[in-house]
């Protein structure tokens, strides 16, 4: 049945601490765009490959990838909170299929999703609850992490699952480029911060109020200049890029975990999502790729991208 790809990067600082104005207004007219994308492929359901950061999951148990069974979004940097509209019974069947393929992944019956999940679904459909959704989570800040190779296998697993299926499906991935915010480490931390990364789950207003203050002081230095943080990468973004809009997806199969954060920054490990995005599409068979939109954005500490691709066979129908 037929597929649609979505993958686009988000941010936690939009309203916070922004660009120029008519760089919003231009990410805007390519989330627009996106959007219009998406009404008229009119999804029957939604699987979002998204990242979280340490506002879901934590080190208390820590899985390098896990399928919700039901979810709901918790709001942060004034993102949309709610329940997302979990199909159960089919969130537990994608579970098992993937793991009869051999890739090892969790279930959750009470998966909180963030911003990077919430961000997606707004910017692509207006809501959280506009169409049925399963979230699949992948870790992408918190070592150790499971490498692009499986991510992609992951993705692919998905992907075979859901070409089984009666229904058109929206495949989307979530996650920045090159990007380095202040997301803290276990390894080193204070007693009080490696608590909240063991087990940070619902924390007070005050305390969360807290830590987006910190991320905008950060995003504030880092535009200046005067910030420890990983420069954005232009070059290595457009390259990762290229290779996704490509297909040459077993080409990420040799980017080690230690290359990625030299590279592209501690959070470019997000890029996973994009994997398992496109490797979900190309187990339907080749696609054609557009990539609509690319710019580091520093006020956003992110190389921000927005690329959408179809089956190659979806568009010689459509000709």
């Amino acid at each position: 049945m037929p597929i649609h790809l979505e993958c686009l990067s988000h941010t936690p600082l939009h309203g916070y601490f922004d660009p120029a104005p008519d760089v919003v207004a231009e990410v805007g007219r390519v989330q627009a765009a996106a959007r219009r994308r998406v009404q008229a492929f009119d999804p029957e359901l939604i699987v979002v490959f998204a990242p979280d950061h340490f506002n879901g999951f934590f080190y208390e148990v820590m899985p390098p990838f896990c399928i919700g069974a039901a979810a709901s979004a918790i709001g942060d940097f004034e993102s949309l909170a709610g329940t997302l509209p979990v199909p159960e019974s089919l969130a537990r069947e994608l579970a098992e299929s993937v793991m009869a393929a051999e890739i090892d992944v969790s279930l959750s019956y009470r998966m909180q999703v963030d911003h990077g999940c919430a961000d997606a679904l707004e910017a692509l459909t207006g809501g959280l609850d506009r169409y049925p959704v399963i979230p699949i989570f992948i870790n992408s800040v918190a070592p150790p992490m499971a490498t692009l190779r499986r991510a992609r296998l992951l993705g692919d697993a998905a992907g075979r699952f859901l070409s089984r299926t009666d229904k058109r499906v929206l495949v989307v991935g979530s996650g920045g480029i090159s990007h380095e915010p202040p997301v803290p480490e276990l390894i080193g931390a204070t007693k009080e911060v490696a608590e909240r990364l063991i087990a940070g789950r619902n924390p007070s207003a005050e305390s969360r109020a807290a830590r987006q203050a910190r991320t905008v002081a950060a995003a504030k230095a880092f535009t200046v200049g005067d910030s420890h943080l990983h420069p954005l990468n232009p070059e290595w973004d457009r390259a990762f890029l290229m290779c996704l809009a490509a297909g040459e997806l077993t080409a990420v199969d040799g980017m080690t975990n230690d290359a990625i954060t030299r590279d592209g920054g501690k959070s470019a490990h997000e890029i996973r999502t994009w994997v398992a995005a496109f490797a979900a599409l190309a187990a339907y068979g080749p696609y054609r790729a557009s990539l609509d939109y690319y710019r580091a954005i520093p006020e956003w500490i992110a190389g921000f991208a927005t690329m959408h691709a179809v089956p190659s066979n979806a568009l010689a129908a459509a000709a």
